[in-house]
Formats: C-alpha cells, structure tokens, sequence
C-alpha cells in the first residue's frame, strides 16, 4: 500500500564540498534502523571506493527512512542524496526538482562558500523549503554566531529556524530530524490522478537491467502496467517497484509523493535520460515534468592503452562503465604515436580522473590520457559553422572564418588577505570581472568570465595554493565567444608527434610551447646524434630545446702531428652523426608523454 501522502517528506541535502553531507546522510540512516551497527559503513551511500577516499559524492543515492515523530506518527522521509561537484550540476537538479524542502549545510569553521550559494539558488529556483543546518559545531574553530550572521545576511535565509549539529558524533539529530518533520511541506499529488514521475537518476544491475530512480508526483505506479517515457517515446512494462532502503526493498506500488524504483526489463542505460518524465500508457498525463534536457559532455581527452594488447580489455571496460555512467560518450580513435585507443567526452575535470581511476582500479588497466580539450565552434569562408574537438580535426587556418570557444560564468569566494592573488589569477586566465561583492569584512564574492579551456588545467590547484584552501570555486558553462584559435605541434627530430599536438589560445602559445619542449628534454634519453624538440604553429617554430648527442673522443688515438689530422677525425665523425641523424628514429619512452599529458601547464 502507498503510504498516506502527509506523512511524507522528500528532501535533500546540499553543500559545499567536504562541510559534512554523506557524513550527514550516515546519522540519518543510524537512526532509522533501516540496517544493524553491523553491516553500517562511513558514507554508506557511496558506492565507489573513489567517493570514500576523496570524500566526494559522484553517483545520487536516495534511502526512504521512516521516523516516528513527537506528534506519535510515522513518517517516511525519503533523503535524495546529490552530487557535491560542478561537473554534476545537471543531476543535482533533478534531484532538487523531486523534492520539497532541503537541508543547506554550512560548515560551522568555513562558513559560507561558493557551492553553498550556487545550490541554495537552484533550490530556491525550485521553490524548495530550505532549513539551514549548521554541521560541525564540536570543532575548535566553529563559529555558530558568525555563520547565524553570515545566513542571515548573504543568504536571506531565517537563521532563527537554524539547527546547530555535529553529524560526527551525532549531537542535535533528534532536533533536526523533528525540524524536517515540521518545516518542510508534505507532497502533493492524489492517487486518481493520471501517473506523471521524474526520473532523478539510475544505475545498472547485471541481472536485472537498467535500475531506474524515480520520485512520483501523481498518480499510482503499479506492477505489471505499462509506462511510456515522454522524451524517448519508449514504452516499457513494469516488472518491480519498490523503494530504496539501502537494498532494494519491494512494494508492489508506488503512490503520488514517494520516492523509489522501478524495473522494466530495459537493457541500455543510455535509453533511460534523468529529468525525462514517466507516465502510464492507458491513462497518460497531459503534459511533461519541466526542466529537462540532454546533458552534453563539455571537456574531451582521448584514451589509450600503454600497453597495445590491452585494446580490447580497454573497449570492454568502457562498456561496461557506460552502462552505470549514460553521461560518459566514446568513439574510436587512433594517434601515429600511441596506436588505437577511445575519444571520450566528459561533463568536466571531475569526471574524467573519476572515469581514469575507475578504468585502473576495476579493470586493471594502465591507460594515458592527451591533454584535455574544450569544443570549438569554427566557421568557415563560406559561412558553414561546425565544432571540432581534437587537434586532429582541425583545418587549414586559411578557410577558418571565425573561431569561438565556450565561456564560463565563474563564482569564487574568498577571504580578503587573498585577494590580490586571485584577481591576478583569473586576469591571467583570460578573465574579465564582471561583479566584486564583499560579503562581510572579510569575505568577498568574485564574479569572472572567463575561458573554459583556461580553467581546465591547473586554475582549481593554483586558486587553492594561493587562498592556503580558503577559497571556493563554482562555475556554469555560459557561452561561445570569439577566439584567436591555434594549432600547436610538437615536433621531435622534424617529425611530428600527433598525440602531442594541441589546441591554444595564440597569446598562451609560446608559454606553453617551451613547457613542453622543456618537460621533453628531461625525458628523452640521449643518442649518438642531436635531437631537436621544437614547438611550431605551422610552418614557425616558436620554441626549441635540444637534447645533446653522446660524444665519442675520436681524438684520443692523435699524440701528436698536424692540425689537419685531427681536422680530418672530427669532419669524419661530423659525417657519420649527420648520416645517423637522417636514418636513426627517436622512440619516445612512455614516461615522456605522461608527464607532458600530467603537467602541461605546472611551472
């Protein structure tokens, strides 16, 4: 039976990264008893040894946790965990749009930080009830009445509402736990009306199929009915239904306001798109739930096996990641140098050293990724506008008409004694400052344009060096804006390395030319003869470095005589080294490409 509507609360939590959300998530589900002190882990609901370590959440999770009340109920509080990243912007939407209130944890020896305020206005977009919660407060350095304030003033929120918790040792969840009762709204929706559900997210079993999350707004989901998806027009028949507590727990239906699964038989995650909306064939609603769209990968690299054989375990690996991550996109590629391999398309930085780690780690494998690279935007002489991801697309420069690269709108937070650093930063990155708001006396809000690409390396690590970790970063792709488009190739011994080659803004060239001749001539052992490693655009070469020949001393067996003897011996040699120079081939070791690929852009 669907269980009554007003005993129902859906909410989320959100915050920055690392102010104590799963940890949060973990007292929660302590305390509902859905799973005994023995089989409980720390961030139960990350699933990846890689969310553990980096305490970072990749995949959402829900977990339907039922509470008794002080009024003697029992109410069912369905907890839709979301990503804590940018690069998982889209599906913490999703999981925003299938709730009704949310919990906005502040770390109270942070404060507020730019995540913070990026999710607070997407739940407020969604008209979500938030409660501020304020984690933390057993640390030394918290600061309850500070980050009052800070809620109070950079918020707008009511701070008088605030909970005071440490979700480390479990202080002030009964009183948290009571606010979600009181203060967020219980759903609406009726079970007469026609079924309309959104999907916030899914996950692949290899017996089952296609696993997929849904929070249902009207209507009754049953077993055995048929349901059609509205964006992709499919239609499946529901084989199980039920919702999440920890496992998979069977319910046979599931009412308006309830949070949980359903199984369909559906072989393909990629059929399966978050935000699409579910309603029943014979009784279909009239319209779809708002806010979708197709999530499009922003940051592409291309993968390859370090050793070739490993080829088809790298092509069956991929598959099978695809098949729990529908955002990862892949074609066949091959590079001259490195061999066969995969382009990939990701949503961000984030993304792609979660899908590397987790292609090492799960499946063995020893893979080098190129240098990431943005989409462009060129149009031709003729008018024709196309996008282009890899240096290997690019085209004669002479048919290029324009040139654009995506823009980001780019939010940082920091404390006052870092600013000057940072605005050097963000300027050196391309940046244009569009807004400076203090938010206190101490802290202030930056707000820049800037390049994707730029950010793409280092700008996340450098901003942290300089603010000791203080600062926060936030950005939403925005839009495409002319650029003046190069293509680098480097080029050992006049050959050009293909897998090397790059994409840059012509100002950054020169710069990022001499790093990698640099980075190269430590790593490319010596021969008999010279090597040139020579950065060009075109047919101009804009940097060199050389890495010195092995000298044989030809003149050891000359005690003495003329001049011209010795002439004779070292025009000799000079003969043979430019002869070797034009038959010898310089293999690159694999160790060259990684740490050119690794630290393009280190200094």
């Amino acid at each position: 039976m669907p269980h009554p509507v007003p005993y129902i609360r859906n909410f989320c939590i959100i915050a920055h990264i690392d102010h104590g959300k799963s940890t949060l998530a973990d007292r929660f589900i302590q305390r509902s008893r859905i799973i005994d002190d023995r089989n409980f882990q720390n961030q139960i609901l990350d699933n990846m040894d890689i969310e553990r370590e980096r305490g970072i959440t990749i995949k959402s999770q829900a977990v339907a946790l039922p509470h008794k009340a002080a009024d003697g109920n029992t109410y069912i509080l369905n907890l839709v965990d979301t990503p804590g990243h940018a690069d998982f912007s889209y599906e913490v939407s999703r999981a925003i749009a299938s709730c009704e209130g949310a919990l906005l944890v502040i770390d109270a020896t942070q404060g507020v930080q730019a995540q913070t305020l990026s999710n607070l206005y997407m739940a407020m977009e969604h008209d979500l009830f938030i409660i501020p919660v304020i984690n933390k407060i057993d640390m030394p350095g918290a600061d309850i009445e500070r980050v009052k304030h800070q809620i109070d003033h950079d918020l707008g929120l009511d701070s008088s509402i605030a909970v005071p918790v440490s979700a480390k040792i479990g202080l002030g969840m009964d009183e948290l736990l009571q606010a979600i009762v009181d203060w967020i709204p219980p759903p609406k929706g009726t079970q007469t009306a026609p079924l309309q559900a959104v999907i916030f997210d899914s996950h692949y079993d290899a017996f089952r199929g296609v696993i997929v999350h849904i929070r249902n707004f009207q209507g009754t989901l049953r077993e055995g009915e048929q349901i059609r998806f509205w964006n992709s027009g499919a239609v499946h028949t529901v084989e199980e239904v039920g919702v999440f507590r920890i496992v998979l727990e069977r319910t046979k239906s599931l009412g308006p306001g309830e949070v949980g699964y359903l199984i369909a038989g559906i072989k393909t995650i990629a059929d399966i798109r978050v935000g699409d909306t579910v309603t029943a064939v014979a009784n279909p609603c009239d319209a779809a739930l708002p806010g979708f769209r197709d999530v499009k990968p922003v940051v592409f690299s291309s993968l390859y096996p370090v050793d070739a054989d490993q080829y088809e375990d790298l092509a069956k690996a991929l598959e099978k990641l695809k098949l729990n991550d529908a955002a990862l996109i892949y074609e066949k590629d091959s590079s001259v140098a490195l061999g066969f391999g995969f382009k990939c398309g990701f949503l961000g930085l984030l993304h792609l050293e979660v899908v590397q780690e987790r292609l090492e780690r799960e499946f063995d494998l020893n893979i080098i990724l190129t240098s990431p690279s943005v989409q462009y935007r060129l149009t031709n002489k003729k008018g024709l506008t196309y996008t282009i991801e890899s240096p290997a697309s690019f085209p004669d420069p002479t048919t290029i008409e324009i040139a654009e690269e995506p823009f980001i709108k780019a939010t940082v937070i920091t404390p006052t004694d870092y600013l000057g650093g940072i605005m050097t930063l963000c300027t050196n990155k391309r940046g244009e400052q569009e807004n400076m708001t203090y938010l206190d006396e101490k802290r202030v809000e930056l707000r820049y344009r800037m390049p994707l690409a730029e950010v793409l390396f280092d700008f996340y690590d450098k901003l942290k060096s300089i603010s000791k970790g203080y600062a926060s970063f936030d950005y939403e792709v925005s839009d495409f804006q002319a650029t003046d488009l190069v293509k680098l190739d480097i080029m050992i011994n006049g050959e050009i390395v293909d897998a090397l080659s790059m994409l840059v803004f012509r100002g950054n060239a020169y710069d990022r030319a001499r790093r990698v001749c640099e980075k190269l001539k430590e790593e490319i052992p010596r021969q008999q003869f010279k090597i040139p490693i020579q950065g060009a655009i075109g047919n101009t070469v804009i940097a060199r470095e050389t890495v010195q020949a092995f000298r044989k001393d030809v003149l050891a067996k000359c005690y003495g005589g003329d001049i011209t003897r010795k002439r004779k011996l070292l025009e000799k040699q000079k003969e043979g080294k430019k002869r070797m120079k034009m038959v010898g081939s310089v293999e690159l070791p694999q160790s060259a490409f990684l740490s050119v690929l690794k630290s393009t852009e280190d200094d």
